[in-house]
């Protein structure tokens, strides 16, 4: 049913791309880069800019493909996203994670199906205004390995929907003259480490809601500097679960494409604690 629901959505978007008007029209950043669940965001917290550069009358999109490496583990992630008239997005995300500090050879994985609207204000060009741009999303989660360790050490689902509130706004010359973007997330969910060990556990087993924030400054036209911080749920009585931040810095040679680095600190995962590391992540749009 995922693949089939992947397959639609980026169909979708292509007869759509290939019927509109060409896109790419937006000013640079506005598609922001992608978070590690396939939204438009930063490396960890999804914003509510709408992926791409299509302005109103345009579809877009973009592509992107992430690594993250800690002292005792790997993330890998690729998706693609749908922006659809700087309205709407659609995101599709898969993830694979290489656990094998904790059991050689194992390793998991998530798909995950986003859908995002923007439901008011404008992050960049309502600069006299005090409201942000508003978007309201879902993420469908799907553990793709539940049962080799996520369901033995107490997760409840494989599967399960988050979601989503958030708010961006652009200020313009405030910080020595530079830009600063600032962006607050609040996240219904009962991920546990994203939902990459299921959904819900033997301590706790209903949703809560999560906090995520990021603050960014554009020291120059092509370089985004910035700091996340994502809080997580701690569901699972055999491993501790702490919260998520990085520091990064982005660069856009041109408007179509970035690539982003980050020092990342995911906490404990799996019993493994101080799981500190680098990020890294390529990015392209239209």
């Amino acid at each position: 049913m995922f693949t089939r629901c992947c397959c639609a959505v980026i169909s979708l978007g292509l007869f759509l791309h290939s019927s509109s008007a060409a896109a790419a029209d937006r000013l640079a950043w506005t598609g922001a880069v992608t978070q590690v669940e396939g939204s438009a965001g930063g490396g960890l917290v999804t914003w509510a800019l709408i992926s791409g550069l299509e302005t109103a009358d345009q579809v877009g999109g973009s592509g992107f493909y992430s690594y993250v490496h800690t002292s005792d583990f790997a993330l890998r992630t690729g998706g693609v996203s749908a922006g659809l008239y700087n309205r709407v997005e659609v995101s599709v995300a898969r993830q694979r994670f290489d656990a094998g500090s904790v059991i050689p050879g194992l390793e998991l994985g998530q798909d995950v199906l986003g859908i995002k609207v923007r439901v008011a204000g404008d992050a960049v060009f309502d600069p006299d205004r005090w409201l942000p741009q508003i978007a309201i999303g879902v993420q469908g989660k799907r553990t793709l390995d539940f049962d080799q360790i996520p369901k033995a050490v107490g997760a409840r689902r494989a599967e399960d929907l988050e979601f989503y509130v958030a708010a961006t706004k652009l200020y313009f010359a405030a910080v020595g003259g530079r830009n600063l973007v600032l962006n607050g997330t609040l996240r219904r969910t009962r991920a546990n480490q994203f939902g990459l060990l299921g959904f819900g556990g033997d301590r706790r087993a209903g949703f809560r809601l999560m906090p995520e924030v990021s603050a960014a400054v554009l020291v120059t036209e092509n370089v985004l500097l910035g700091a996340e911080w994502r809080m997580k749920p701690n569901n699972l009585g055999a491993f501790r679960e702490d919260s998520a931040n990085d520091v990064f810095v982005a660069w856009n040679p041109t408007k179509m494409v970035s690539a982003t680095l980050a020092w990342v600190d995911l906490g404990q995962i799996a019993g493994k604690s101080a799981q500190r590391g680098v990020y890294a992540s390529i990015w392209f749009g239209f």
